[in-house]
């Protein structure tokens, strides 16, 4: 139950109105959560409604997508898109590709998108989108035919100017410009329509790279105002994408050692330091399994499941893969092996009860919307790119990217001491994220 009976109404009719989507009602909750000494101290949002307001989408589009496989077989998948909110900026998030995904987690990831976005201070609004196809096992032909299928009903919903998708789990490059080539043919205009596309039409340097670099940022600077550092670390990374990758190449440049990293199927740990060329060559070139690291590497060890990754000792934790991966069972064993920092590179890996054991135990805690939001402000700047029709260097890119992480960082943290909360990063991030857009739509008018 929350404190306020405001928001508990607010929340109460969240699960009403979207029964049997647990993702979207945690993160919602959480937010709310934080939102209780902000209602008390601005009434007037209340009164207007912001709140009643910023947990209902503006748009939910579920479309179907027909393709044919390469046995000449008819496939039926669905497609999603939720255009969140748009009183900052044009809809901004990514497309998943992934059996899992349904309208809660669809709901879920467009929520957090709106908080995430604003906190970059960068002028991008809240959506997310994609489909329950799954490319793993598909050909490249199967995909092209999937991915044209999905932006030919999609590409009559966005626009440079509405709505600009990216990627996310299961959407890399290669998807991105199946997608793009469509979009192009369909409405016969080169546009800054998706982010994430190849550098020969329009993508940024930088972006690869981006969310894994800016969750490091992030992290150094909540190590450096704690007086810690990454120096002599000993850094656990879940995942084996673009995400993960690019982390633990940052987190290596910093000074630290990440000693695992895993995929769907488990994970892998090598005590003498993972070897990330290895890795790109067997996830990124030859689009394998991570257990193939051990053929390698013959020092390292593989373990079959994802969860037991959280049992390696080690100083900081990188989540990098899914939702809720770290459950009150694996925050326990961090925090008894002695884990003195967890910053979420994953879309909200942590369950509510691991980040009550994170924060119960002084723990740094840096949550998905605020360290994972790299990915989305280099997105940002590549629609500034498009827009102008001009592209700056690796190093301008990321020295932007860096500031933004660094100022992330410092709101959020100034955020929850002005609240009476300091230390609590993930308040912070709520507030500081819900006040521009709260703001905005204030300003906007009840009829926004």
């Amino acid at each position: 139950m929350l404190a306020n009976p405001y928001l508990q109404g607010v929340f109460d009719a969240v699960i009403k109105r979207n029964p049997a989507e647990p993702e979207f009602h945690q993160a919602v909750k959480e937010v709310l959560e934080s939102l209780e000494p902000v209602v008390q101290k601005h009434p007037e949002y209340v009164s207007a409604g912001i709140i009643d307001r910023i947990v209902e989408p503006e748009r939910f589009i579920s479309f179907r997508v027909s393709w044919v496989d390469d046995a000449g077989k008819v496939q039926v998948n669905r497609g999603f898109r939720v255009q969140f909110n748009s009183a900052i900026g044009p809809y901004k998030g990514g497309l998943r590709f992934h059996p899992s995904v349904y309208s809660g987690i669809i709901k879920f990831l467009g929520f957090e998108q709106i908080f995430k976005n604003s906190l970059t201070d960068l002028p991008i609004g809240g959506g997310k989108g994609g489909s329950d196809f799954d490319p793993k096992g598909k050909s490249d032909n199967e995909i092209m035919k999937f991915c044209q299928s999905f932006m030919t009903e999609l590409s009559k919903h966005i626009g440079a100017d509405t709505d600009v998708p990216a990627g996310d789990i299961g959407v890399g490059g290669r998807e991105i410009g199946f997608m793009y080539g469509q979009y192009k043919r369909l409405r016969n205009e080169f546009t800054g329509v998706l982010t994430g596309k190849g550098l020969t039409y329009g993508g940024s340097l930088a972006r690869t790279e981006a969310t894994g670099y800016g969750l490091c940022y992030y992290t150094d600077e909540m190590l450096k105002d704690n007086g810690k550092s990454f120096k002599g670390a000993t850094v656990v990374i879940s995942g084996s994408g673009n995400v993960a990758i690019y982390a633990a190449q940052k987190a290596t440049e910093l000074g630290g050692k990440v000693v695992a990293l895993s995929d769907s199927s488990g994970y892998i740990h090598d005590p003498q330091g993972i070897n990330l060329a290895t890795v790109q060559q067997i996830k990124e070139v030859e689009r394998k399994r991570i257990s193939e690291y051990v053929n390698y590497h013959p020092n390292a060890t593989y373990t079959e499941g994802c969860s037991g990754i959280w049992s390696i000792k080690c100083d900081i934790a990188l989540p990098s893969a899914t939702q809720n991966e770290i459950d009150a069972k694996s925050a326990q064993m961090l925090v008894d092996n002695g884990c003195f920092a967890v910053a979420e590179g994953a879309n909200m890996p942590s369950t509510p009860e691991a980040v009550e054991i994170f924060h119960k135990n002084g723990v740094l805690f840096g949550p998905a919307k605020a360290a994972n939001a790299g990915g989305v402000a280099t997105s940002a700047l590549e629609m500034s790119q498009n827009s102008m029709r001009y592209s700056w260097t690796f190093e301008e890119v990321d020295a932007k990217l860096k500031n933004i992480m660094i100022n992330i960082y410092r709101e959020s943290s100034e955020a929850a001491q002005a609240y009476g909360l300091k230390g609590n990063l993930v308040a912070g991030a709520n507030i500081a994220g819900f006040m521009k857009v709260a703001q905005a739509m204030y300003s906007q008018g009840v009829a926004y």
